[in-house]
């Protein structure tokens, strides 16, 4: 069987070169690979739908197929299920495309590939020269195939053969409007919408001064001919060079369109996993986040564009360094837990006297491996650190680093402005940068390379004046001026700064400190007549002022982690690091507070857009894997907010159940997010989603009918959460603690033993684990009680249950099915364990009744007589003592 087809998400060049193609081979089936674009499906649908017998790939039997005719791709890839062909025995491959050629390209046994406009182009050529007819309908879809592919023959990179391909199809009856109709599209309400955002995420870059637009966008769902939209925006802004990166169905895929000859989109495609021409191209950038995409964009765009390589560019920083004094043993260390080969010994003290950079030597893992050998590694760095080491300042050329790396065989280079190292420079910064090798992620981001292009900004003193009162606005002005009398950086972020962009108040005030976070809480402490208490481990500190009110402070940070699922480990950072180490990227925006920046907002990572598509999203692919207590976060952010869970955010949440990362059993985290969770006004539907992603299993694995969400399940946390709200409508200044309701309710089926094994795999506190069990035996032994008898006296009611606080008395009413049980409790809390008995204890000594225990039992009997209506004042109490407590003695004057 011979078979013609062509790549996925057929175009009309790909569809008219299919038509074409099959003018040459009669007898060949035309088989679609998947999908094709929109507008191709309409011509179908109006012009060829009855003309030609387009099958899907699952209609053909693929293993009796002997030759493969592909055109307009030579990719494998692009090939969808029909790739399966190519392991036929025997297989004959013809080729027709009009793409520069790609490493890993098939090789057919016939090969056409001209360097024309359109694939349409070659064909046709073929066509006119063996006399071939072709029909005016045929003319018009070949005619479709050159004037999309060329720009309607206006691209750089339309040919003389396109030109003389039209000419003749036109001659043969090519419909001109026909053509128009399909390649001219007034643009829908949403697609205007869309265009409207591209226009506000659009950022600028000069490189080697040649403008450069970078458009980024999120939408949770596919989206056909988003290429016209960019064409759309390309042509009213006037740009020369534009690159968009859409985030569209949990997929990242670049578009890029160029009209200059200094720019081969198609080059930076290639780079990036796709391909195409000089012009127009694209890519699906896989196992990317957006903002991972648009950092590998950013820098192949400096690769290929090629701007004067200064060492500024070239840097990694924050530079990580070691003191003189350092052991072998903790150079090693820090060698291991950054993941690099060679440390610069740095005085932390200040340069010392004579020398001009505080670059002391450099100390390689080579050298600390032979010392450990050696059982050297309890003896200082500088004992062992190579010496001859030069520096260079931040406008250093590329010529000045290959002097020094490979004419003096330097290792790595410091970069050194005004006397302080700021960045280094190593072999592998420069390897990449002269063979052009593709960039990975911005070095690790523990060494990213600042490009300030980067930055995304905008007022929002709109904003503030509307959401925050007079107090609040004059408070973080307050922290601004601070900071910037110490020479500080200050920052609002997280929640605070997603709330005030979501116009909801948020009174949860996080700050960072670019700069000693614990030094200035202090200050700003003394400024507001505050406390501050500190936590010098996480370098944070926290403010309580004199009206209650807290301002959490940190110093901007880098986090990294010493196993999966360890606690944070904490060092100093920018603000930008600082964002990056945050869940996710509704929380990873700034807010700048001093004088001279007050109200700009900071968004490295183009966090405003998943806002404003309310997509939960992470900022790195190892973000679960490093903590997964984020997934319950994420849980929790998507079912409070209403927002969702991005799909790529999903797959990396199942990565890390499936790793297993929940194994470790002592981590407190887990349980604090838990009982967030369960403090939600409504955790349903965060419960049913901790199931879905199969969390409940390392959680509670002692509840073996609790693994999954059934009706029962769901019936007791319905009742528990009735139970709450009933509670809540009642006013009372009890103070119940919703999560411990709930967690008594899932463990409600389960023993006391499954209970304590829960709290303390997650290093609950013996208190809190010791008052839960006390609230479920009690409760428990009570719902056993009443289910033996349908009625029972208030005084019975109060006797069960005044032991149990309202966290197991609620428990109670979760658990129980029974009417008589509820009611019974709601008698309780609202009535019956007011009711006292009028006489006391003074009163009985008074009356003769000589102290002692019998006192509890005789006023126990008069409240029971109270609440079971044999007494209604104190005269009726008093009778009833005389009768039933007659005075043994009168106590003594």
């Amino acid at each position: 069987m011979q078979l013609i087809t062509t790549h996925l998400n057929a175009d009309f060049d790909g569809l008219a070169s299919m038509v074409a193609a099959r003018k040459l081979y009669p007898g060949a089936v035309l088989v679609f690979p998947g999908s094709q674009e929109r507008n191709v499906r309409e011509f179908i649908s109006q012009s060829l739908l009855y003309q030609y017998d387009f099958l899907k790939a699952k209609q053909v039997n693929l293993q009796s197929v002997d030759t493969l005719i592909v055109v307009d791709t030579r990719s494998s890839v692009r090939l969808g299920a029909l790739a399966k062909c190519l392991d036929n025995p025997n297989l004959k491959i013809h080729l027709y495309d009009h793409h520069p050629h790609n490493s890993g390209d098939l090789r057919g046994d016939v090969e056409l590939i001209k360097n024309y406009g359109s694939t349409t182009t070659l064909l046709t050529t073929i066509l006119k020269k063996k006399k071939i007819q072709v029909t005016p309908e045929e003319a018009t879809l070949f005619a479709l195939g050159i004037y999309e592919d060329t720009g309607s023959l206006t691209h750089l990179t339309t040919t003389p053969a396109d030109l003389k391909a039209a000419a003749w199809l036109v001659e043969k009856g090519a419909m001109l409007d026909q053509v128009a109709q399909f390649l001219t599209h007034e643009l829908t309400s949403v697609q205007i919408n869309l265009l409207h955002q591209l226009m506000k995420t659009a950022k600028q870059y000069t490189i080697q001064d040649i403008p450069v637009v970078v458009i980024t966008l999120s939408l949770p769902e596919y989206m056909d001919e988003f290429a016209l939209i960019v064409r759309r925006f390309m042509t009213m802004e006037n740009i020369d060079v534009l690159f968009a990166v859409i985030s569209m169905g949990g997929r990242v895929y670049l578009i890029a369109r160029s009209r200059i000859a200094d720019v081969n989109v198609g080059n930076i495609a290639r780079d990036l996993g796709g391909g195409g021409h000089p012009t127009a191209a694209s890519a699906t950038m896989k196992d990317s986040t957006l903002i991972q995409a648009q950092e590998k964009l950013i820098q192949t765009l400096h690769k290929h564009i090629h701007p004067q390589p200064i060492a500024s560019e070239m840097m990694s920083q924050p530079a990580i360094t070691i003191p003189p004094e350092a052991t072998i043993s903790e150079a090693k260390t820090i060698l291991t837990r950054y993941n690099i080969t060679a440390l610069p010994v740095c005085s932390m003290t200040g340069t010392p006297a004579g020398i001009s950079s505080p670059i002391q030597g450099i100390i390689t893992r080579q050298i600390i491996e032979k010392a450990t050998h050696h059982h050297l590694a309890h003896l200082p760095v500088s004992d062992y650190m190579t010496t001859e080491i030069k520096s260079l300042p931040l406008d250093a050329t590329l010529a000045d680093i290959q002097e020094l790396i490979i004419e003096h065989h330097q290792r790595l280079i410091p970069i050194v402005k005004k006397g302080v190292i700021i960045g280094i420079i190593t072999r592998t910064d420069l390897l990449n940068r002269l063979v052009n090798d593709p960039a990975h992620l911005p070095k690790d981001l523990l060494h990213e390379s600042e490009h300030p292009s980067l930055e995304r900004k905008r007022n929002v003193n709109a904003q503030i004046i509307e959401c925050l009162d007079r107090e609040m606005i004059q408070l973080i002005q307050t922290i601004g001026e601070v900071a910037d009398t110490m020479d500080y950086s200050s920052f609002a972020v997280g929640g605070f700064v997603r709330d005030l962009l979501l116009k909801k108040r948020n009174l949860d005030l996080d700050i960072v400190i670019e700069g000693d976070g614990i030094l200035y809480a202090k200050q700003l402490a003394r400024n507001l007549n505050g406390r501050c208490t500190t936590h010098e481990r996480f370098k944070t500190a926290m403010v309580l002022l004199p009206n209650g009110f807290k301002i959490d402070i940190a110093t901007a940070r880098l986090e990294y982690y010493e196993y999966p699922a360890a606690m944070p480990t904490v060092e100093l950072s920018s603000i930008k690091l600082d964002l990056y180490r945050r869940d996710f990227t509704i929380n990873a925006m700034a807010i700048h507070l001093n004088p001279h920046y007050f109200g700009t907002l900071i968004d490295f990572f183009n966090c405003q857009n998943d806002l404003k598509q309310r997509t939960i999203k992470v900022l790195h692919n190892l973000s679960f894997v490093e903590d997964p207590s984020r997934i319950f976060r994420a849980i929790r952010f998507e079912k409070r907010m209403e927002f969702t869970i991005s799909p790529h955010t999903k797959r990396l949440i199942n990565n890390a159940v499936k790793m297993d990362l929940f194994g470790k059993i002592h981590d407190p985290r887990f349980l604090a997010e838990l009982k967030i969770i369960f403090s939600e006004e409504n955790p349903l539907p965060a419960i049913e989603r901790l199931a879905e992603f199969g969390l409940f299993k390392f959680l509670w694995p002692d509840l073996r009918p609790y693994l999954k969400v059934d009706r029962r399940f769901m019936h007791i946390l319905t009742q528990a959460q009735r139970a709450i709200s009933w509670f809540r409508l009642l006013y009372l200044e009890d103070n119940c603690q919703n999560w411990m309701v709930y967690l008594l309710a899932i463990m409600g089926r389960s023993r006391m033993t499954e209970l304590k094994a829960f709290c303390q795999r997650f290093d609950e506190s013996l208190k809190t684990t010791d008052y839960l069990l006390q609230q479920k035996e009690s409760a428990d032994r009570a719902a056993h009680q009443f289910r033996r008898s349908k009625e029972l006296k208030n005084s019975r009611i109060v006797a069960l249950l005044e032991d149990i606080d309202i966290e197991g008395l609620l428990y109670l009413m979760a658990i129980s099915r029974k009417n008589h049980i509820k009611k019974a409790v709601s008698l309780y809390v609202t009535t019956l364990r007011q009711i006292e008995c009028s006489l006391t204890g003074l009163d009985l000594v008074n009356l003769g009744y000589r102290p002692g225990p019998q006192f509890k039992t005789i006023l126990t009997s008069l409240r029971n007589s109270r609440l079971d209506g044999f007494a209604t004042d104190r005269d009726e109490e008093l009778e009833l003592l005389k009768e039933t407590f007659p005075p043994e003695k009168l106590a003594p004057h």
